[in-house]
């Protein structure tokens, strides 16, 4: 699959919203989560290890989803049911998400990408992509931050998959946590008043 055949993945287009973040202030977020050269290269590392895996990946975190009717509620359509078109194209783009977590340069074309992908969360743009009619109008923030949770601890056996060292395996993981809790606090931008942020 080439990433112009996922279905609303917008990556460096001219679609992508702009992000109010200024680089001095992404510098002292990556500064925060302590997301050094290191981390790069382990998350280069991880995106080797998980390449192929992407989809054994994405079966758990579905699986963890679609087993919690709260979770999966986000993805029902107007009638209360899961949509499978709508579950069929996030899963192509969280495939992508995968790799762009391990690939990320962490310049403009991304940050602006991760203020999309925050808005494409909220009553803003939620659906839209997809053009589906949901029940649910936006995710809470407060399961956008808890899936950091479920995210982070489940790649771990898929990073030790490859035959890695103990630490390598540790660098990688303490690198995806890292990422994530970036992305995560970046997609809460659109969530909340510019002067709290």
């Amino acid at each position: 699959m080439t990433q112009s055949s996922i279905p609303g993945y917008t990556f460096g287009t001219p679609q992508v919203s702009a992000s109010p973040i200024t680089d001095a202030d992404f510098t002292l977020l990556k500064q925060t989560v302590l997301l050094g050269d290191d981390d790069i290269r382990y998350l280069r590392m991880a995106g080797e290890v998980l390449g192929d895996q992407i989809e054994a990946v994405l079966d758990v975190w579905y699986g963890f989803v679609g087993s919690n009717s709260h979770l999966v509620h986000y993805f029902s359509g107007a009638d209360g049911q899961p949509d499978p078109r709508y579950l069929s194209g996030v899963r192509q783009r969280f495939g992508q998400w995968i790799r762009d977590t391990c690939a990320a340069r962490y310049d403009r074309a991304w940050l602006d990408y991760q203020h999309e992908i925050g808005l494409r969360h909220t009553s803003a743009k939620k659906n839209r992509t997809d053009g589906v009619v949901s029940a649910a109008p936006h995710i809470h923030l407060r399961y956008l931050i808890a899936f950091i949770v479920p995210i982070t601890a489940t790649i771990k056996p898929f990073l030790a998959k490859k035959g890695h060292s103990a630490a390598e395996v540790e660098g990688m993981h303490a690198a995806w946590f890292k990422a994530v809790t970036l992305q995560v606090t970046l997609w809460s931008v659109p969530y909340v008043a510019p002067s709290v942020f």
